[in-house]
């Protein structure tokens, strides 16, 4: 449909919708008595006897009730469904014509997405959890929770590791009376309504939004990140600084390898978990370069700095080799994504 078509849909549905105080009081009165005069419909509402006339000749121009010209002038209820057949007609053609026009978001296109209304951000956090392959990081409240507790079931069925924090933690169900390890690999907890929203698909696609836009008020705002490097900005942000404080509420056994990970800390976690040799292939870059780096080989050693930093180190063809998360400085390698397997 064209744009000026749409224009004209619009405007079509906006006019027969275009329903004040008097047209509805007016309207609801008539439906029920079936028939009335305009005094009687006066007499019935608040509607001043003035503006009676005017009130139910304009409900009978868009056809919602019919008007009998007699002295005195007589008001008759049409049935809705027959009244509003032309409305459903405008309204369906109007959805088809803007379902033509919606595009989903471009991520190849834009780094950076504002988002201000509460469906929206609902949206996008749908998209981010469908999106993920093998890693999610997930901050919600537990109405959110209850949401999409089916897709992240399924998720996490289809073996994606799933970090979920929920908050605020007087409003989580407790662990005996909910099993988070069916929707997430490690579930938290955390006290307060200071928490934001923020969904992180394989290190990656992204979304974080304040409690706001999911409330009224002005903080309404939420911002999607399309691009792997930003993503991984919010993911390092509830890692380092939310996820710490949370308590925890369960954490799933490992369900085997091979295994994708887009966090290191995550990813050694898993390792220092497993009493048996393993190995890994990791695509980066060179720390001191920049150039791509793919290497593999087994893991000789992992090494924790408190729970936000993480590294572990290769033997490989190179030699050994030191191979540390984002933005890395120490290591050799910046890892983007890794694999654990078992050797041999």
């Amino acid at each position: 449909m064209s744009t000026d078509g749409l224009r004209e849909s619009l405007h079509r549905v906006g006019e027969a919708f275009d329903f004040g105080e008097y047209e509805i009081d007016a309207y609801l009165t008539v439906l029920e008595y079936g028939r009335l005069t305009a005094t009687e419909i006066a007499a019935k509402t608040d509607i001043p006897q003035p503006r009676v006339y005017d009130t139910v000749r304009a409900l009978a121009q868009h056809g919602f009730v019919e008007i009998r010209e007699s002295r005195p002038m007589q008001v008759l209820a049409v049935e809705p469904s027959r009244a509003f057949d032309g409305v459903r007609a405008s309204l369906d053609e109007l959805v088809t014509g803007l379902d033509e026009r919606f595009t989903q978001p471009g991520r190849k296109s834009e780094a950076v997405t504002l988002i201000k209304s509460r469906a929206t951000v609902i949206r996008y956090i749908e998209e981010v959890i469908e999106s993920a392959e093998f890693e999610l990081v997930l901050s919600l409240t537990p109405e959110l929770l209850a949401r999409f507790e089916d897709l992240l079931g399924e998720r996490r069925e289809m073996g994606v590791s799933i970090d979920l924090l929920i908050s605020p933690a007087e409003r989580v169900p407790a662990p005996a009376e909910y099993d988070y390890t069916a929707i997430a690999t490690a579930a938290r907890a955390r006290r307060g309504v200071t928490t934001p929203i923020a969904a992180v698909a394989d290190g990656g696609y992204s979304l974080y939004a304040t409690r706001g836009a999911l409330a009224e008020g002005e903080d309404r705002y939420g911002v999607v990140f399309d691009r792997s490097l930003l993503g991984f900005l919010v993911a390092a942000f509830l890692s380092s600084v939310v996820w710490n404080t949370g308590e925890s509420l369960a954490r799933a056994a490992i369900r085997g390898f091979p295994r994708r990970y887009a966090s290191i800390r995550r990813c050694v976690d898993d390792i220092d978990r497993v009493d048996e040799p393993l190995q890994a292939a990791v695509s980066g870059r060179d720390v001191m370069t920049g150039e791509p780096r793919q290497l593999e080989g087994p893991i000789l050693n992992t090494a924790r700095e408190g729970e936000a930093v993480a590294s572990l180190t290769l033997a490989t063809a190179e030699g050994e080799v030191q191979v540390g998360g984002r933005v890395a400085a120490v290591e050799d390698v910046e890892a983007h994504e890794l694999t654990i397997d078992r050797v041999g």
